[in-house]
Formats: C-alpha cells, structure tokens, sequence
C-alpha cells in the first residue's frame, strides 16, 4: 500500500493513502503535538469529510489497535495445526500493577506457562523482549500459550 507523505509548511505533515473504495484515510501530525485522524471526499482528497483530533496517547493507542490484531492474526496461522496453543492480546493498563515494572516481573512463564512473544507499543512492535523490558500503560503483549495459562496470564496482569 502506497502512503503519501504531504508536507504542510507551517503545520507538519499529512499521510494518507487511498482504500480500494477510493477513500483517503490519513494523519495529519501537527508539529506542536497534536494529530488529526482524516478521511477526505472521494472526488477531493484535500478536503476533509471527517477529521477527529488524537491526543498522542490516542493516537498510540489506535496504532496499537490496528497494529496487534495483525501480529496475532499472523501467530494464529503459523499454529494452526498445534493442537492446544492459542495466541491473545493482552493490555498493560495504564495504573495497573505492571504499568512502569518489567516483564520479569510478572512472571508470566513461570506463574502461567505464557510466553510474551512481542510487545506492541505505539505502532511498533517489540519482538521477544527480554525479561527487563518495561512495560508502559498502553502496551499490548502477543502471548502464545495454552488458553488457561492465557486466562491466568490477564488475572495477573490486570490484579498483579
């Protein structure tokens, strides 16, 4: 998919890029901070029928939206065929026990049989993190794991 990057002297930049309906779904990233989710006329793609202004913490959270889904949907199809392993998202809260502490912390393997496969952080993700990786309110961890120990593993998480 081909994302055009537009200059806004003055302002900071635009990205969109055009869906197969013809839309163009984009950022506008102001250069004080602030983003504009956008989606423009189909017949004019510098005029706006929509435009939702994001905080950053908004707009980290809607990349870790659409960003997870994708990782698990992939994990899921490489253990297709493996009877008993299951792939899930789980969120670190912002406030909750692990907000700011590492994922040794946790312990998650040990405690749940869960393994961390990634953390999905503001549109990026964070393959294998190692065990003094620090979790920040808004991560999404990719988990792999029996769907039990994946249950145990969002108790943990969410009570500590």
């Amino acid at each position: 998919m081909h994302v055009e990057v537009t200059p806004l002297p003055g302002i900071g930049t635009r990205q969109d890029f055009q869906t197969r309906s013809g839309r163009r779904i984009g950022i506008v990233s102001y250069r004080d901070g602030r983003y504009d989710l956008i989606v423009s006329k189909t017949d004019d793609p510098d005029a706006c029928v929509a435009s939702i202004p994001l905080s950053p913490e908004e707009i980290s959270t809607l990349a870790n939206l659409l960003g997870a889904p994708q990782l698990v949907n992939h994990l899921e199809r490489q253990h297709a065929e493996v009877s008993g392993i299951s792939t899930a998202q789980l969120p670190i809260a912002p406030g909750s026990p692990f907000d700011g502490r590492t994922l040794g912390d946790t312990e998650l393997r040990t405690r749940t049989g869960v393994s961390v496969v990634a953390v999905m952080r503001a549109a990026t993700a964070h393959p294998s993190p190692t065990p003094d990786f620090r979790f920040a309110g808004g991560d999404l961890l990719v988990v792999v794991g029996t769907p039990d120990g994946i249950g145990k593993a969002a108790e943990r998480l969410d009570r500590g």
